[in-house]
């Protein structure tokens, strides 16, 4: 019965992944796609969320079709046991919406990445400009996008 029940998870995540429905009913169109009640849908949904089988289940935005179109790669050196602090400020800001500790290597010593989107560069270097001043670093690489070729999330 578990088997059963986790290849219509599967199958569930499977179609979900590509985006909802955009429908007056979504999770009813998934229903029937899948072959199972809306209600179904939802309660599985829910379930996997619970048990961490999947992280979150969210909107997405094309960022560029709706005019934000300056996405700036900040790369920090930050200390070692500062690590955790800056990246929690730097978290924060609504604009900031990828933050990563990395490795270092000689020839590249910055570790923390933030990933900041505005309509224009100025915008994303007015953030920053804040994030310098909450956190007190300096030394930091802006990385502008130039064409995107790909982007999609994780896919199974």
């Amino acid at each position: 019965m578990e088997d059963k029940k986790e290849d219509i998870d599967l199958k569930l995540i499977k179609y979900t992944q590509e985006g909802l429905p955009v429908t007056k009913t979504p999770y009813k169109d998934i229903g029937i796609a899948i072959g199972i009640s809306e209600e179904e849908v939802i309660q599985r949904l829910k379930n996997l969320l619970e048990t961490g089988k999947i992280r979150r289940l969210a909107a997405s935005i094309a960022h560029r079709k709706i005019g934000i179109n300056a996405n700036a790669m900040c790369v920090w050196k930050v200390s070692d046991e500062r690590v955790d602090e800056v990246g929690k400020i730097m978290a924060k800001f609504e604009e900031v919406t990828h933050c990563y500790e990395r490795p270092t290597y000689s020839d590249w010593e910055y570790n923390v990445f933030t990933m900041i989107h505005g309509y224009t560069d100025e915008e994303c270097e007015a953030v920053i400009a804040a994030i310098k001043k909450q956190t007190g670093l300096n030394d930091c690489v802006i990385l502008y996008s130039e064409k995107e070729f790909k982007k999609v999330g994780v896919r199974i």
